[in-house]
């Protein structure tokens, strides 16, 4: 099952300078739709300047997130799409055009929000669409669509 992913979390066609202002990007609309503080984007870009670029989880693809901490208010999800691509550093992913952005308040929450996320990119063309999208109610649908897919 997918967290929830209000409109106000849906950012179409922004411009990133590089990998950490795309992450930022996902954590403002996590923080604008109140499932996380403001501080979660730079915990999610700490984690990703720790760990690596493991977040590229596919061609095109990326999910920041961090562990629940006092950053998160509540599970949620965020999605931008990239008016044009950033490198991540990821060997066979890069350049990233979709940045979702995952917050979760304890860890079954987090478990559950990436398997609701495996299931809707199980579809192969969800990410080119999901970047072609010029709309959030277009992103909506195509995330929904995938989720009853599986």
């Amino acid at each position: 099952m997918l967290p929830p992913l209000p409109q106000n979390a849906i950012t179409i066609g922004a411009q990133a300078d590089d990998w950490r202002g795309a992450v930022r990007l996902a954590g403002d609309a996590l923080a604008r739709s109140g499932a996380a503080t403001p501080a979660f984007a730079e915990e999610m870009i700490r984690v990703i300047e720790e760990f690596g670029p493991y977040v590229v989880i596919a061609p095109g693809l990326a999910l920041a997130h961090a562990r629940p901490g006092p950053e998160t208010l509540a599970d949620g999800l965020s999605v931008v799409t990239l008016a044009t691509p950033v490198s991540f550093g990821h060997a066979h992913n890069d350049p990233v055009s979709v940045v979702l952005g995952l917050s979760a308040t304890n860890s079954d929450g987090h478990i559950a929000g990436v398997a609701g996320l495996a299931n809707v990119f199980n579809d192969a063309g969800a990410i080119s669409r999901l970047a072609a999208a010029t709309s959030a109610d277009e992103v909506l649908a195509i995330m929904k669509q995938g989720e009853r897919e599986s």
